[in-house]
């Protein structure tokens, strides 16, 4: 049921942004209602399970994740918070930089899923909630042209099963290291959400729909964190 909910979560949003792709404003505001959404189970359901380890050098990881992020983001160029207009300049490099990059970065998304058996899990909500809007501009940018390639499809196809091959390989890794990959993890959504929330203010005006959807995201997480007693 996980498995099958993780790449539903990619087909909706391919296909979404495959057919609506051309509006920009509402990749936008989705994607910063699930940074919202993000950010709090970070800090509401990732952090705490993180550092309830008896390893006080924990937090090494975290800022690892980050890292680890902003050298991904080198190889998808901003796929993950809505950056894809000037990846038209780079499209000789784009096929294998991106699906190498999203398949790393969606791949380790999985592995803590190992250990996960509810569909209602903030954490795996939190992956769900955050594919739509990835999904919305890839497919948005590789299958709303009418150009689209069988190598599109194919970077499409890797994303969608990137997840879930993380939570089936966590299956084989020592239960001991699943809270390091967990705050590797912690990490990545962590730059992610804040790198969404924050980059795109002008001039540093109070954008009030952002405010608004990223407390709806936020919103949204806490329900469904004390909804299922938490």
């Amino acid at each position: 049921m996980i498995i099958t909910l993780l790449i539903l979560s990619v087909i909706i949003g391919v296909f979404l942004g495959k057919y609506f792709g051309g509006n920009e404003k509402f990749a936008k505001n989705l994607l910063i209602l699930s940074a919202g959404f993000l950010i709090a189970v970070c800090v509401i359901e990732v952090f705490p399970e993180v550092y309830s380890s008896s390893d006080h050098n924990i937090g090494i990881w975290i800022i690892a994740g980050v890292l680890l992020q902003m050298i991904l983001e080198s190889l998808t160029k901003g796929f993950e918070h809505g950056h894809f207009h000037h990846h038209h300049e780079e499209k000789s490099i784009l096929p294998i930089a991106l699906m190498f990059g999203m398949f790393i970065h969606a791949f380790l998304e999985g592995i803590p899923l190992a250990n996960i058996n509810q569909v209602s899990s903030p954490y795996l909500l939190g992956i769900v909630f955050h594919n739509l809007p990835i999904s919305f501009i890839l497919g948005a940018f590789l299958l709303g042209q009418k150009n689209s390639t069988k190598t599109s499809w194919i970077i499409v196809s890797i994303f969608a099963l990137a997840s879930p091959l993380g939570m089936l390989f966590g299956d084989y890794f020592n239960p001991n290291l699943q809270n390091y990959f967990l705050a590797l993890v912690g990490g990545i959504f962590l730059h992610i959400s804040s790198v969404i929330i924050f980059e795109s203010n002008k001039n540093h005006k109070m954008d009030w729909m952002k405010i608004s959807l990223v407390i709806a995201g936020v919103g949204l997480a806490l329900i469904n964190h004390f909804f299922h007693g938490h």
